[in-house]
């Protein structure tokens, strides 16, 4: 039994490195920049990709700065895709990386009032990138699409009717408060003016 569980282990491990290896050899400016190193250091671009991986996953679990890192590397791809979402006339990718950013500052407004509790557990940053990667994940399965369909979308639909009435009484009193602040400071100038004349 043992030996069947490691031979489907390696076997889906195999599969996934062609996988990888396939994408590696795709034409675009990272695969370029991975060939130019590939051909001056001769190792394989697949090796020095599961090198970085590998060196990267050990910083995140003993290295110094692996808090910034960790948040680098949830921020730095998603921000560029982000732009070039923006700048494409696709919709759906609009949505997949709008769904990426809710669900990623969720995860931040979680992660700031259970900071106390995350200093225990081991290889946080480690765990947290891991799950930044699965958040956004170039497949439709992705950890953004589950948690937001699980939990983010049925509480906000459940709730919206309650925020937007809030959100509409509280822009009517800032709109008050505004348009009392102008009367005021009109007055105020007006007074000023008298006083000079």
């Amino acid at each position: 039994k043992t030996v069947k569980m490691a031979e489907a282990v390696k076997q889906n491990f195999d599969s996934w490195k062609v996988k990888l290896d396939k994408k590696l050899h795709e034409e675009n400016s990272v695969n370029d920049a991975l060939a130019k190193v590939e051909a001056k250091t001769g190792v394989r671009r697949l090796y020095l990709v599961l090198g970085l991986v590998a060196f990267l996953a050990l910083y995140l679990m003993v290295g110094y700065g692996a808090q910034f890192l960790c948040n680098f590397l949830g921020f730095l791809y998603p921000a560029y895709a982000s732009v070039k979402a923006i700048e494409s006339t696709r919709k759906d990718d609009d949505t997949q990386w709008l769904t990426y950013w809710v669900v990623y500052s969720a995860f931040s407004l979680v992660e700031f009032f259970a900071d106390i509790f995350l200093f225990w557990i081991p290889f946080y940053w480690l765990l947290k990138c891991i799950f930044l990667v699965y958040c956004f994940a170039p497949f439709p399965w992705n950890g953004s699409n589950v948690i937001y369909n699980r939990f983010i979308r049925p509480f906000i639909l459940r709730h919206q009717e309650k925020v937007d009435d809030t959100l509409d009484k509280m822009g009517q009193a800032a709109e008050g408060l505004a348009n009392d602040a102008i009367s005021e400071a009109a007055q105020a100038a007006a007074r000023n003016a008298t006083k000079l004349d």
